[in-house]
């Protein structure tokens, strides 16, 4: 009952958010899933049923649906094995490397995989209310046309059989990883394709990330006993599986002929369900602010157990840094499990890998732990918009890792951004931002584009409207856009409704562009009794501008040059000093001059934004020693 009532709180939260959306207009389709699946531990093999309400929330008739299979990336031949093939920096994960005649050769893993080690996902019986349907499968991509359309604001049924195999652990998902985890399930099911404002987004996958549809899972497995799961949603037979989940003092007793158990979760308001099994699971559980139950699933593995026990206050820890600083976690679970080849983020969970010493343990949670804000909350399309998934999810676990576990050594926790950004920027290899993920030319430029770039973004959105201003907006954009699928303009908004600035500019010149920012301080010359600073804009991005100058009296003075795109001025940002806010500098113009009211003998540097967060691309000119020439 305690579970129901959960999901009913769920389900009204969902629908109100949807009806007090601040978007005129805006629609999201909508997908309760019911799946019972058997699973063949010896053969890694399994079947399923799968029944789906669909309602068309858009104000199209739907004529075919699209489904993603996932699985059928894990063939030799697929679109995922040619991209491994042809880009020029593979996932080092996904290749073999070895020397054949004197040169190095990076095969791709999944061009010699076996009939019984590929992944497939292969659907019979299609039905929209009881009708079969006309399906072609091409690639991880099932078209369904539809044998009745779906009329705007009309709910439908469908009905499917799949038969499934687990690939060998090649990328997230798959069997036998190379930590030995039994089976990682993600990306298992067939998917439903996200329909949106933007029409079908059916990507193939090759690799990336993914778009769903928010809806309701009520899921059964049936699988091993001697397995224990981690995953998605609520179990609600937890007294009957037991396996750490049941109640305190409750027993567990399983009928003595039984080989399996049928697990049953059920996860409301989500966009995918993941899961992972393994017969040597360790189950902890702690709870967590706002009575959030925290499940580790790890490896009876000794030298990792003292290392998986101690991070998880720090978990703990992080949920609450998370609560406060973007919005309340609306769930009542999350589950860290030992699965996957890295750290992927799923619905209420993330599978991570698990042989990893203590900070690593602890910043590879705080990444994939803040996706569920950044993702599975607020949920972008990750294809077309990777780095506001990415970049914002850097950002704010950066700065919980900053808190919760803190350098020996004070730094920024955005250096590593800023650092990589740059590099990319003077490379001559970057793609602007509203590349598609699968488009970029290389793995490095859309690594650093996603999570460097993107991060980057929300940093210098704070040097433009202060900090404060910065984190009020962020709690903004989680409270309007929670449980949607947000767009870029959704984030500028934010920041313009918290402080009235235009920011259309920024978001165009930084997202669809690769303008760079780069100024300089040209010259600071003598003026009679005055001195006369010439600033110089070198790149084709413009900024306002934070100048300090330093006298040889020890004094400082905050100089503020409004950018005129702005219609505003930022909050002063350095209260200890005096601000003089000059005329704005229009971007037409390449040079600013302005006279400081000192004799130049008096001046001992000029310097452009101190605080470095200004991501200028040549910052080497951007501070002036007067009195050194």
């Amino acid at each position: 009952m305690k579970q129901l009532f959960i999901l009913g709180i769920a389900l009204v939260g969902f629908q109100l958010q949807a009806q007090n959306h601040p978007n005129p207009g805006y629609w999201q389709q909508h997908a309760d899933y019911k799946m019972e699946v058997q699973m063949d531990v010896k053969k890694y093999q399994y079947k399923g049923k799968q029944e789906l309400q669909y309602t068309n929330n858009s104000p199209d008739t739907l004529r075919k649906v699209y489904y993603h299979l996932y699985p059928n990336a894990f063939q030799p031949g697929s679109a995922m094995d040619m991209r491994l093939q042809t880009i020029k920096d593979p996932d080092k994960r996904m290749v073999r490397t070895f020397k054949k005649e004197n040169k190095e050769v990076k095969e791709s893993r999944i061009s010699t995989l076996k009939p019984d080690e590929i992944g497939y996902l292969k659907i019979a019986n299609f039905k929209e209310n009881g009708i079969l349907a006309e399906t072609k499968v091409v690639g991880t991509i099932l078209e369904v046309v539809l044998p009745q359309p779906i009329l705007p604001k009309q709910t439908v049924s469908f009905s499917l059989d799949f038969d499934g195999q687990v690939p060998l652990q090649i990328r997230r998902s798959g069997r036998n990883s190379e930590e030995n985890i039994a089976l990682s399930m993600t990306q298992w099911y067939p998917k439903i394709a996200e329909y949106d404002f933007e029409g079908w987004q059916a990507d193939p996958y090759i690799g990336r990330e993914f778009h769903g549809v928010w809806g309701n899972f009520d899921v059964k497995i049936t699988i091993d006993k001697d397995y224990t799961i981690g995953g998605t949603g609520y179990l609600q037979n937890k007294n009957e599986i037991g396996k750490g989940y049941e109640d305190i003092g409750v027993q567990v007793v399983y009928p003595k002929k039984a080989k399996t158990l049928t697990w049953h979760f059920v996860a409301p308001n989500v966009h995918d369900f993941a899961w992972g099994a393994d017969k040597e699971y360790i189950h902890d559980k702690i709870m967590g602010e706002n009575n959030v139950e925290l499940h580790f699933f790890y490896k009876n593995k000794p030298e990792n157990i003292e290392n998986w026990k101690k991070f998880q206050p720090k978990t703990a820890e992080l949920l609450a840094f998370f609560n406060k600083h973007v919005g309340p976690y609306p769930y009542k679970q999350y589950s860290v499990v030992q699965g996957g080849d890295g750290g992927m983020e799923y619905a209420m969970c993330t599978l991570i890998t698990g042989n990893r010493s203590y900070g690593s343990l602890v910043g590879v949670t705080a990444h994939e732990f803040a996706h569920s804000w950044f993702q599975h909350i607020l949920a972008t399309n990750e294809s077309k918009h990777c780095w506001m998934d990415e970049g914002f999810t850097s950002y704010i676990s950066d700065l919980a890792m900053n808190q919760v576990l803190p350098p020996k050594e004070p730094e920024s926790p955005f250096a590593d951004a800023y650092k990589n950004y740059v590099y990319i920027a003077n490379s001559g290899k970057e793609q602007p931002l509203t590349t598609h993920a699968d488009r970029y030319d290389l793995n490095m430029a859309y690594g650093i584009a996603a999570y460097s770039k993107g991060e980057v973004f929300l940093v210098q959105l704070g040097y433009l409207i202060g900090q404060e201003n910065l984190e009020k907006t962020i709690k903004r954009y989680y409270h309007d856009y929670k449980f949607t699928h947000p767009t870029p303009n959704d984030i500028k908004k934010s920041a313009e409704r918290v402080t009235g600035a235009n920011l259309d500019w920024y978001l165009n010149e930084w997202t669809q562009t690769i303008n760079t920012i780069d100024y300089a301080v040209k010259e600071v010359q003598e003026a009679g009794q005055k001195t006369k600073v010439v600033l110089e804009r070198k790149g084709r991005m413009p900024m306002p501008i934070d100048l300090i100058v330093e006298y040889t009296d020890g004094s400082k003075e905050y100089i503020y040059i409004p950018n005129t795109l702005m219609r505003w001025e930022k909050p002063n940002v350095y209260p200890a000093l005096k601000r003089t806010v000059l005329a704005g500098w229009d971007w037409a113009f390449p040079t600013y001059v302005l006279e400081l009211e000192k004799p130049r003998t008096q001046v001992k540097s000029v310097t452009i934004d101190p605080s470095g967060l200004l991501a200028d691309v040549k910052g080497e000119d951007n501070k002036i020693e007067v009195t050194k020439y």
